[in-house]
């Protein structure tokens, strides 16, 4: 079967797609995440995906090269950890359509097979259903709760720990 989505990285010349794709999202998007709405964000969120710890990977159309969505890679560590911490978000026209779950898989290939990392770590608002569910779907465990773990939109939320571990090693050596 054909894909549908492929990932890439993030470029200075999406920043006018992508700032249209999040601001007609924000509905959505509150109170789970808060995207770059700006131009001034888009940058920071450029650069911060260029940095060594980072990668902001598009997810987009196959046919059209449309952005549907994005899955950060976030607080990469190497070394004996070899983990990463994942932020994602979808377009509103292309939620509920299975995207997300595609581009998932795709950067976890990616993560573990192009990155060698061996965790991959995605912290989610208990209330968050959708998103349990699409990490659930790709298989990431739940490990626990970590209380008042991120500052979002003026309060400390609260955020299940959901992880993924690369199927190639053991987690007992």
């Amino acid at each position: 079967m054909a894909k549908r989505v492929f990932i890439r990285e993030v470029s200075r010349s999406d920043k006018d797609e992508f700032l249209a794709l999040m601001r007609c999202s924000h509905g959505l998007h509150e109170p789970w995440i808060s995207p770059p709405l700006t131009d001034s964000a888009f940058r920071g969120y450029l650069e911060r995906a260029r940095s060594h710890d980072h990668e902001g990977q598009l997810i987009c159309l196959a046919k059209s090269q449309t952005i549907v969505g994005v899955i950060n890679i976030n607080n990469i560590v190497r070394g004996s950890f070899l983990s990463a911490s994942l932020g994602y978000y979808v377009g509103a026209p292309y939620a509920g359509q299975g995207y997300m779950h595609e581009g998932l898989e795709l950067v976890m290939d990616y993560a573990f097979n192009q990155l060698g990392l061996h965790r991959l770590e995605a912290n989610i608002q208990p209330e968050n259903a959708r998103s349990i569910s699409l990490v659930r779907q790709c298989g990431f465990e739940k490990e626990g709760l970590s209380k008042a773990f991120l500052y979002i939109a003026g309060h400390w939320r609260d955020h299940e720990r959901w992880t993924a571990h690369d199927a190639r090693t053991s987690l007992h050596p």
